[in-house]
C-alpha cells in the first residue's frame, strides 16, 4: 500500500486489542482521553510524509514496489544512501522535539538491522532469515507502526530466569509455536499495530526456551497489555504542553499460549542466533537513537535560551557560559553521529562479507564474542554515544535548564488563573517577564516544568538513563575494548623507554 496517512493509522488501532489502563479495559484505544494525544502526534507523523515540501527527504522508492516508503528503512550502502537516511530521521525527530524515543524510526531501524544479518538468523535454518527479510519488507511497505518488547521482568533478582515467569517458548506445533510468559516494557504497545519480541540479556546453553524472536500483531488471541499510569489527564497544553502530546505510554505484556505462526518466527531456541543478533548488527537502531538525542538535545538548547530571554537573564555572563556550553555539545553530537553513519556502512559491509563466505561460522564467531556486546571486533562510536554522550549530556543539560529556571519553575499559576478577571490583571502584574506578558512567561517556564520535573520529565530523565541498559555493566563492557589494551602498551612502551636499566 502507499505511505499511510494519519486517518489510516487510527483505523488501524480498532482491532479489539486486550489493552487494560487504572484496571479498565480500554474497548476503543483512540477514544480513550489518555491516548488522545499521543495518537494526534503518531497521525501527524504519518501525515507529513505526503507533505510535497518535504517529502523526498523522508523517502525513497520500495525495491518492491517502487512506491515511496520511510527512509527509516533504507539499509544504506553507500554514504549518499546514509546521508538521505540522516537527513530524513533529523527532520521527524525535531517535529517531535526528540520526545519520542518510540517514534515509528525506532522500530524501522530495529528491523532494517535485523535484515542486514541473514547469516546470523539462517545459519542452521534458512527459513528463519527469510522470516526476517519478508518482515522487514512487509513493515516497510505497508507503513506499518511497530514497537517491541524486549526486557524479562524480574520478580526477584536473584533467581534464575527460568524462576522469572519471562517469556518462553510452551510447545511447537505444525501452524508455529506457542509461548506463554511476560516482557516488558512495551513503550506504545497501547497505540502501536505490531509488537516485535527481540532480544536483550543473553541467554545461556540451558535456557532455550527463552531464546526467542518473533513478531505479532497486537490484536493477537492471547496477548494482554497493562499499561503503566497514563500522564496525559486531560489537562491543556498550555499547562502540560509535553505530558499531553508526548507520553508515549509503556506496558507490560502478558502471553498466554499465544500462537506465533512460523513464518513470524525469526528464532527459535538458537542461543547462539539470539545471542549473536545484537553485536551482529550494523547499527542502524544506534544511530536512530543518536538523531533523536541529537533533536532532542537542541529542543534543551532552544528551551534554555528562551527561559534566559522571558527571566532577563540573556545578558547575564554566567547564564551565557551555560548555555554556549550547551551549544559546544550540539557541535560534538553533530561530528559523532557522521561518525556513527560512516561506522554503520562499514559494519553493513563487513555483516554482507560474512554473509558471502562459505567459510563462516557463526559458532566461531559466537566463542570469539564470548557474550552479548562482550568483545567488539569493530568501532563503537554509535554505541558510545548512545550509552554515554547522549545520556551524560541529557543529564548537564537538565541540571541547567533548572538552574535557569530557579523559582520561576515552581510559581506557575495555570491558565485559568491568567484568564480569570479577577487574578488575571494581577498576575499581569507581579510576574510579567523581561518584555513578555505573564501569560508568555508562564508558558515558557511550564514548558521547562513538563520538561524536567512532572511524571513526564522524570520518565524522560529515566529513560535518557537507562535507554542502552545498565551504565554501569555499559561501562565493564567498554572495559574489554581491544582499544584499552593497545592504549596500555603505549604507556608500557614509554615506561621500558625510561628504563635505563
Amino acid at each position: 500500500m502507499p505511505l499511510k496517512r494519519g486517518q489510516e493509522y487510527r483505523a488501524a488501532l480498532r482491532d479489539g486489542r486486550e489493552l487494560y489502563v487504572a484496571g479498565e479495559r480500554v474497548r476503543d484505544v483512540t477514544t480513550h482521553p489518555a491516548f488522545s494525544g499521543i495518537i494526534d502526534e503518531i497521525a501527524a507523523h504519518f501525515d507529513r510524509f505526503h507533505d510535497p515540501a518535504i517529502a523526498g527527504r523522508m523517502t525513497f522508492p520500495s525495491p518492491v514496489t517502487g512506491e515511496p516508503v520511510s527512509n527509516s528503512f533504507l539499509l544504506a550502502r553507500t554514504w549518499e544512501e546514509m546521508s538521505h537516511r540522516i537527513d530524513g530521521e533529523t527532520l521527524r525527530k525535531e517535529a517531535t522535539y526528540g520526545l519520542m524515543g518510540r517514534l515509528p524510526d525506532f522500530m524501522n531501524a530495529f528491523v532494517t538491522d535485523t535484515a542486514a544479518i541473514p547469516h546470523v538468523l539462517g545459519h542452521r535454518d534458512k527459513a528463519f532469515a527469510e522470516n526476517a527479510l519478508k518482515y522487514w519488507a512487509y513493515c516497510r511497505d505497508e507503513d506499518i507502526c511497530l514497537t517491541h518488547t524486549l526486557v524479562d521482568p524480574k520478580r526477584d533478582y536473584s533467581k534464575p530466569l527460568a524462576e522469572q515467569r519471562a517469556l518462553r517458548l510452551v510447545k511447537e506445533t505444525d501452524a508455529g509455536i506457542v509461548v506463554s510468559g511476560a516482557r516488558m516494557l512495551s513503550t506504545l504497545a497501547p497505540v502501536s499495530e505490531e509488537l516485535w519480541v527481540g532480544p536483550y540479556m543473553p541467554r545461556q546453553p540451558d535456557e532455550e526456551d527463552y531464546a526467542l524472536s518473533f513478531a505479532v500483531p497486537v490484536a493477537t488471541p492471547g496477548l494482554r497489555f497493562v499499561a503503566r499510569e497514563p500522564y496525559s489527564a486531560g489537562r491543556s497544553t498550555f499547562d502540560r504542553p509535553l505530558s499531553e502530546r508526548f507520553d508515549e505510554g509503556d506496558a507490560l505484556a502478558l502471553f498466554d499460549d499465544v500462537l506465533v505462526p512460523w513464518e513470524r518466527v525469526f528464532v527459535c531456541r538458537d542461543v547462539v542466533a539470539y545471542n549473536m543478533m545484537g553485536p551482529s548488527y550494523p547499527g542502524f537502531l544506534a544511530l536512530q537513537a543518536n538523531i533523536r538525542g541529537r533533536a532532542k538535545m537542541r529542543y534543551l538548547i532552544g528551551l534554555a535560551s528562551k527561559m534566559a530571554e522571558v527571566l532577563g537573564r540573556d545578558e547575564m555572563p554566567h547564564y551565557r557560559a551555560m548555555i554556549g556550553e550547551m551549544c559546544a555539545f550540539d557541535e560534538m553530537a553533530d561530528g559523532l553521529i557522521e561518525a556513527s553513519g560512516r561506522e554503520v556502512l562499514a559494519a553493513v559491509h563487513k555483516e554482507e562479507a560474512r554473509a558471502a563466505d562459505p567459510g563462516f561460522s557463526l559458532e566461531d564467531r559466537f566463542r570469539e564474542v564470548a557474550a552479548l556486546f562482550a568483545a567488539p571486533d569493530r568501532g563503537m562510536v554509535a554505541m558510545s554515544m548512545v550509552r554515554f554522550f547522549i545520556p551524560w549530556v541529557n543529564k548537564r543539560l537538565v541540571e541547567i535548564i533548572r538552574l535557569l529556571g530557579s523559582s520561576s519553575l515552581v510559581m506557575t499559576p495555570t491558565l485559568a488563573d491568567l484568564e480569570n478577571p479577577e487574578t488575571g490583571p494581577q498576575l499581569e502584574e507581579f510576574i510579567a517577564g523581561a518584555g513578555c506578558s505573564a501569560r508568555e512567561r508562564v508558558q515558557v517556564m511550564k514548558l521547562a516544568w513538563d520538561t524536567v520535573a512532572t511524571q513526564f520529565g522524570g520518565r524522560q530523565d529515566i529513560y535518557e538513563t537507562f535507554f542502552a541498559g545498565d551504565p554501569e555493566l555499559g561501562r565493564q563492557l567498554h572495559y574489554r575494548t581491544p582499544r584499552r589494551a593497545a592504549y596500555q602498551e603505549m604507556v608500557e612502551r614509554l615506561l621500558r623507554e625510561s628504563d635505563p636499566s
